[in-house]
């Protein structure tokens, strides 16, 4: 499943946010297989995360863990430093982490983590990166259409915020370019097997089998995970974007 040989991206630094579990647990483990120096970034998942970084030490490869909370900058500053110091850089930054369907949380969070903290972690992660690094955004149809997608009431305010979060991402490409660092946005469809599609099936029964009745095909967690790595090595695709899945619902 790993699109990377071995040894492809042998001495390159990553950092995955949110890489504790799921899409990040698997991307991250990818590139680990590929060679490449791993951040495992986790906001209260330090036992998974640790787990992760043992499993890549034993089978050869080398990984660190960082917790940090994407929303504080003064912990997201101590992540940078701490990735600085164990590696002195990054070549690969997948900004993974997003949010904004858990409970409890202020009204703004979604709007905080998926467009504020996105721009600020992209801010704080510029110094560490070079000329040839590679900036990966990952996104959802649901959200990157946000202007013509059918989103479940429960969805439309994560949509947008994420959707706010790419646009003012998009807003620093010629500054980014400048340096030398490409930048992709990865958007993909409904992944089947996360913890979104978990909750999007709990509030609209039904979603996920009518979604993939409609698009023919949903990827799984690991082949979503493949194609972002993939994302971060493949030349820098026309719109600075590459879709996964089908896409003709929200175009037409």
């Amino acid at each position: 499943m790993n699109p990377l040989q071995p040894g492809s991206l042998s001495g390159k630094r990553v950092l995955v946010t949110g890489s504790s579990r799921g899409i990040g647990a698997d991307t991250v483990a990818y590139f680990a297989e590929a060679g490449a120096k791993v951040v495992i970034n986790y906001r209260n998942k330090e036992a998974r995360a640790n787990k992760l970084a043992a499993a890549i030490r034993e089978a050869g490869g080398t990984a660190i863990t960082v917790g940090a909370d994407l929303t504080d900058a003064e912990s997201v500053s101590a992540m940078f430093d701490t990735i600085r110091a164990e590696y002195g850089g990054l070549d690969i930054l997948v900004m993974n982490a997003s949010g904004g369907m858990e409970s409890g949380m202020a009204e703004d969070y979604a709007m905080q983590l998926n467009r504020d903290a996105q721009v600020n972690l992209l801010n704080a992660a510029v110094p560490l990166l070079s000329d040839g690094s590679r900036v990966v955004f990952i996104t959802s149809h649901q959200a990157h259409f946000v202007d013509t997608a059918a989103n479940v009431d429960v969805y439309e305010p994560v949509a947008r915020s994420k959707r706010a979060g790419e646009d003012a991402l998009r807003a620093v490409i010629p500054e980014l370019a400048e340096a030398g660092i490409g930048f992709v946005v990865v958007s993909g469809d409904m992944i089947q097997g996360t913890i979104t599609a978990v909750l999007l099936e709990r509030a609209n029964p039904g979603a996920i089998s009518a979604r993939q009745e409609s698009a023919g095909k949903l990827y799984n967690v690991s082949e979503f995970a493949a194609e972002i790595v993939s994302a971060a090595v493949e030349p820098v695709p026309a719109g600075n974007t590459r879709y996964v899945g089908d896409t003709s619902d929200f175009t037409s």
